[in-house]
């Protein structure tokens, strides 16, 4: 008994991957089912560069197609008016700044280190408030307690104001990075 299920365990082991060897494609029949495939395309697919993916303002995307112009009204004789043309997208404007890596990688550090200032000011007006509120409590003379006070006053409006900023700039900075998402820019431009 235990020689005939030694027997069957090697024939099992022999025959099993051999079997499967048999059942498999070779690399040969692979290629000339995939040489067959490709004569039956009739229009070879789109082969993108690196050329196609830069975009005419500098994007890492290509440019939209041009929409159909719309047409301007109908004038008084009845013609059907030309094309509105309100300016050539093939031309870009004198006015707007390229937006290359430089232009985002420019604006992003502006706004951030302005960010960062702010939050230094905003730091610093906290610890003269709180140094202020020091003095108020420890000083028993009305006259410089009135003076304290005032200055602990407007350093107080002067914190709110610099929070009021804070709150811009980093609003600014979202917008920024919103803009540049939009945009297609890659995420290295902004850093």
């Amino acid at each position: 008994m235990r020689t005939t299920l030694c027997v069957c365990a090697v024939v099992a082991a022999v025959w099993l991957p051999s079997h499967a060897f048999g059942q498999s494609q070779s690399l040969a029949d692979v290629a000339k089912t995939e040489e067959a495939r490709r004569k039956t395309v009739k229009q070879p697919a789109k082969v993108y560069t690196n050329e196609d993916l830069k975009g005419s303002a500098g994007n890492s995307v290509p440019a939209p197609a041009a929409a159909t112009p719309a047409l301007t009204a109908t004038p008084a004789d009845g013609k059907p008016g030309d094309p509105a043309k309100p300016g050539d997208p093939a031309k870009p404007n004198p006015d707007d700044p390229k937006k290359d890596e430089k232009y985002w990688h420019d604006r992003i550090a502006s706004t951030r280190e302005t960010l960062a200032r702010d939050k230094v000011l905003a730091d610093a007006l906290q610890s003269r408030i709180n140094a202020l509120t020091t003095d108020f409590v420890n000083t028993s003379d009305p006259a410089q307690r009135a003076v304290v006070e005032q200055n602990r006053k407007t350093a107080l409006a002067e914190l709110d104001r610099m929070n009021q900023d804070i709150a811009k700039q980093t609003k600014a900075l979202t917008d920024i990075q919103e803009e540049a998402r939009k945009a297609s820019v890659p995420p290295g431009w902004l850093r």
